[in-house]
C-alpha cells in the first residue's frame, strides 16, 4: 500500500468512525459492488470517495466522474487522493478534465491538484493548460501563489520550449523567481538551425 492509499484509508476510517460499511468497502474485491456505491442514493461522501479511489487504482473507468468531482473539492486531502487515483486510472479523458479544472477562473482556489496532475500526466493538454493558468496568476496581487508555483514547477518538469516565455515573465515575481530559474534550467536549449 502506497503512502496516498494509507493516508486515505486512515482519514476515511476516522470519518466513517470505522463502521462495518467502511470495513466492507475496504476489503471487497468486487468492482461492481464498489461501482454501485458511486450511483446508489444516500451514500455518504466518504463511501463514494473510497469506492472511487479503489476503482481508480484498479483502472476501472467507472470511477472517472466521481474522481473528477473530488479533484475539484474544497478539501485538499480529497483532491490529493482523487489526483493520485486519476493518474493511475488510465482514462483518456483525465487530462482534458484536469485542464478544464486548472484553467477555470471561477474555481482557481481549487486548481492546485489539477495543475499537479497535469504535470504528472505529461499529456498534450498539460503544457497549454499550465501556461494559461500561470499567465493568469502573474497579475499584480494575485492571491493564488501556490497555484502559480505549481505551474512553474510543472512546466519545468515537462521541459517544453513553449513554456520559456511565461517562465521568463515569472522571473519578475519574487515569490516565483527562484522556481522559474530552476524550471528554465530544465528546458533543453533549442539547437540553432544550420
Amino acid at each position: 500500500m502506497d503512502e496516498e492509499s494509507r493516508s486515505l484509508t486512515e482519514r476515511i476510517r476516522q470519518e466513517s468512525r470505522g463502521t462495518p460499511a467502511y470495513d466492507r468497502l475496504l476489503a471487497t474485491g468486487d468492482h461492481d459492488e464498489l461501482a454501485d456505491v458511486l450511483t446508489a442514493p444516500g451514500q455518504p461522501l466518504w463511501a463514494r470517495e473510497l469506492a472511487a479511489f479503489r476503482l481508480g487504482l484498479a483502472g476501472d473507468r467507472r470511477a472517472f466522474e466521481s474522481l473528477v468531482l473530488l479533484l475539484n473539492h474544497r478539501d485538499a486531502p480529497r483532491c490529493a487522493s482523487a489526483a493520485h487515483a486519476l493518474a493511475r486510472l488510465g482514462d483518456p479523458r483525465t487530462a482534458r478534465a484536469a485542464a478544464a479544472l486548472a484553467t477555470n477562473e471561477l474555481r482557481v482556489a481549487y486548481a492546485l491538484y489539477p495543475v499537479r496532475l497535469l504535470a504528472e500526466l505529461r499529456a498534450p493538454e498539460s503544457v497549454p493548460a499550465l501556461i494559461t493558468t500561470l499567465e493568469r496568476r502573474l497579475r499584480p496581487h494575485d492571491p493564488y501563489r501556490r497555484v502559480a508555483l505549481a505551474c512553474v514547477q510543472g512546466l519545468g518538469d515537462l521541459g517544453d520550449q513553449r513554456a520559456r516565455r511565461v517562465l521568463n515573465e515569472a522571473l519578475a515575481h519574487p515569490a516565483l523567481a527562484e522556481a522559474a530559474v530552476h524550471a528554465l534550467a530544465r528546458i533543453p536549449q533549442q539547437q540553432p538551425r544550420s
